[in-house]
């Protein structure tokens, strides 16, 4: 089972509004997120739009070389898009999930992770020519007034038939809206690849970024499960990476050009995106195979064995390989007058076995742990009062509650502890680095010096490009994750 299936066994445990990593005031701020990130965005205030995409996404990242590069692609598109009524300026946005969008004003995001995922000048290009088409075909709009043309015909059906024909018809116009948004991403796609290659990139480049969405794809669900970190969607959530498009990105292509003929701009492109952050924000977290750190709020635990971790605005997440175990990390504001027995039975988590709870010490602060049961799944959990007005809630959930498990989960409850600002200083980002491929290198050698906490080699042929761990071509860059 997922991750994907089995979290949603541990939401019911958890309140309303799962708390946030972050805390404000004497209460726990949820940090909410829209269902699907935009394409783009229908907002008379552009510019409070710009402030709000920019805040859900962890702020701008500032990267002078990779800034310079991604405006350079604008400068190009300038003499081939006819658009004089906008002036195209590009964000590069502070987050590991793969993503890109514009507004009608000319504004693009794309993060850092995308940056990261795409391995030449042409796959960007592609990509920022695709948001472009959403705008100057204007299909935002097209699809508010669909939403409205629904909307009106739902209200309609509910005064005139009753509430369940309502709802029918408001699910077959919500069929038609999701047609017509795949034709959309079909026609920005077709205009994008036309787009750059009028610009002087490879018009393949399209295709072989759709590529690496769906492997990138099905790397992610392998480790974690797809939907883990839902509070900032990914590029995949509103641009699915299908076979269809793919197979029409390179019909499109092959109209234009023949293969391995255009130019891809890839080593300059590699150097623009040279020493480029990768993954979390230290300030946000970083995890370093079982270890979870967050240097900001002061505290570091370890999962038990086997687990992969992911993290994410509300939650740290875990499961272990096979989805037959799960764990969850949050915390709460919880004032000081108030006993950690009154709040662990004030029904926040359901099936909770009351006479299962101990009062424990973890690293000098004081915890409560306790079991619950929910249909066939198991849980170990634990609450720690962290300081004055905030506790940390460690949930673990199993199959079967035996002493093997409950060792591991005990020695994983154990190991969160606090840490001072010296150990907090000495938390370092991973980043992107280059590598040239020497006679004799092979994928799965070169990706041994990878710091990724899993699935290695498997990640290394995904930032590059690469089908099999077979040779490397000599005297060509690759692109490492280094600390």
């Amino acid at each position: 089972m997922a991750l994907a299936v089995l979290l949603p066994l541990l939401v019911p445990l958890l309140f309303s509004g799962c708390a946030s990593m972050d805390m404000q005031g004497d209460r726990a701020v949820p940090i909410e997120a829209p269902a699907a990130a935009p394409r783009v965005l229908v907002e008379s205030n552009s510019s409070s739009e710009h402030k709000r995409m920019v805040a859900l996404f962890g702020g701008e990242y500032k990267d002078p070389a990779a800034e310079r590069y991604l405006d350079g692609i604008l400068a190009k598109f300038a003499t081939v898009i006819d658009d004089e009524n906008r002036t195209y300026k590009i964000t590069i946005l502070n987050s590991p999930i793969v993503n890109a969008f514009a507004l009608p004003s000319g504004d693009l995001f794309v993060t850092r992770g995308l940056l990261a995922l795409a391995n030449d000048g042409s796959e960007v290009a592609a990509v920022m020519a695709h948001e472009i088409a959403h705008v100057t075909k204007r299909h935002a709009l097209a699809r508010a007034e669909q939403e409205k043309r629904a909307a009106v015909i739902s209200k309609a059906a509910l005064v005139i038939q009753n509430r369940q024909r309502s709802e029918e018809v408001e699910a077959t116009a919500k069929l038609s809206i999701a047609g017509f948004s795949r034709q959309q991403e079909l026609e920005a796609d077709e205009t994008g690849i036309k787009t750059i290659f009028r610009a002087g990139y490879d018009p393949y480049g399209a295709s072989r970024f759709l590529a690496s969405l769906g492997r990138s794809s099905a790397l992610r669900a392998s480790l974690i499960g797809q939907n883990a970190s839902s509070d900032r969607p990914d590029i995949l959530a509103t641009h699915p990476s299908t076979p269809e498009r793919v197979a029409q990105a390179v019909k499109v292509a092959r109209g234009l050009a023949a293969p391995d003929t255009g130019n891809n701009d890839r080593e300059a492109y590699l150097s623009a995106i040279d020493t480029m952050m990768f993954g979390d924000d230290p300030s946000e977290g970083t995890i370093r195979g079982r270890k979870f750190t967050q240097p900001r709020l002061g505290f570091t635990f370890s999962a038990p064995d086997g687990f992969v971790l992911e993290n994410s605005t509300q939650a740290v997440l875990g499961v272990k390989e096979g989805g037959a175990e799960a764990l969850r990390l949050d915390s709460v504001a919880l004032s000081s007058d108030k006993p950690l027995e009154t709040y662990i039975a004030s029904g926040w988590i359901a099936g909770l076995v009351s006479s299962s709870l101990e009062t424990i010490d973890v690293n000098g602060m004081p915890a409560i742990t306790a079991t619950a049961r929910a249909g066939e799944w198991n849980f170990r959990l634990a609450v720690i009062r962290f300081n004055d007005d905030e506790v940390y809630r460690l949930i673990f959930a199993t199959h079967a509650l035996d002493p093997a498990h409950e060792k591991q989960f005990r020695s994983s409850i154990d190991s969160f502890r606090k840490i001072n600002p010296d150990e907090a200083g000495t938390v370092r980002p991973l980043r992107i680095g280059l590598v040239t491929a020497k006679p004799g290198d092979t994928a799965a050698l070169i990706s041994t010096r990878m710091v990724v906490p899993d699935k290695p080699l498997e990640t290394f042929e995904l930032l590059n490009g690469l089908e099999s761990a077979g040779p490397l071509k000599p005297g060509q860059r690759y692109k490492l994750v280094i600390e």
